[in-house]
């Protein structure tokens, strides 16, 4: 059982991790400073929650969180590719940012009722967070999925590039059995079908239309650290300074 509940924190860790990261770098360059703001905040927050996954990790034997952030390499990393890609324009990290952050949402308030006691204290803390981030990019996409033909043209665009990575969230864990049967975690396919109706029912209140998921291929392999070439970089450019001097204090 061990393995299996260190599998499901390493993938969430990492995921925070990552995507805190390249939200991180819409510091000083959003569309308006409000989103300056707004994107710095969560990635704050995406940071903070990966260090608290990685607290628990600690806890159960795995390296401190510092070492298990920053001197892994891309293959040993188990967070979907959605998270890694490039931030492209604000259009595509909006429509990252909402189609993961829904997913995160979801399942953080199932592990509320993990049988991991202590996973379960986290996510109530971290799920309170998450409102925050949802209603943040629920807000954005009603108004710009309905405002000109260009913003819901450039949303509709990213939307179907977006999904086939966002399907990926959802990867089978090979211990999925396991954790469900010990009530750690009610399964990734359940959290997909939670997943499904609450953007349908935020993108019909929009212009935008999802694409039919029974002819959507989802891009695959990030949980087993099988990467996109735009990882290992990111991994070098976040570690360099703890590379330099791994013992530094602030």
């Amino acid at each position: 059982m061990t393995f299996a509940l260190k599998e499901l924190l390493y993938k969430m860790a990492d995921d925070q991790l990552i995507l805190g990261h390249r939200n991180s770098e819409w510091t000083g360059m959003g569309p308006l400073l409000e989103e300056d703001i707004a994107f710095s905040s969560m990635a704050q927050d995406k940071v903070g929650q990966s260090l608290a996954l990685y607290t628990l990790l600690h806890k159960l034997g795995e390296s401190d969180p510092d070492t298990m952030a920053f001197t892994r390499n891309a293959n040993q990393f188990h967070n979907c590719i959605l998270v890694e890609l490039p931030n492209q324009e604000y259009d595509f990290s909006l429509i990252r940012h909402f189609l993961f952050d829904t997913a995160e949402a979801l399942r953080f308030e199932a592990l509320t009722h993990s049988s991991y006691e202590p996973l379960a204290q986290l996510a109530q803390k971290i799920r309170g967070e998450l409102r925050y981030h949802t209603l943040h990019a629920n807000t954005w996409i009603k108004q710009l999925g309905t405002a000109t033909p260009e913003s819901i043209s450039r949303l509709q665009h990213s939307l179907e590039l977006a999904l086939p990575y966002a399907l990926g969230i959802f990867e089978p864990s090979p211990y999925e059995a396991e954790l469900m049967a010990a009530g750690i975690f009610e399964g990734e396919q359940a959290l997909q079908d939670k997943w499904l109706v609450r953007i349908e029912s935020i993108c019909r209140q929009t212009s935008l239309v999802l694409p039919d998921l029974k002819v959507v291929t989802p891009v695959l392999g990030g949980r087993t650290g099988k990467h996109s070439e735009h990882l290992q970089p990111l991994l070098d450019e976040m570690s360099e300074v703890f590379r330099i001097d791994p013992g530094a204090e602030w």
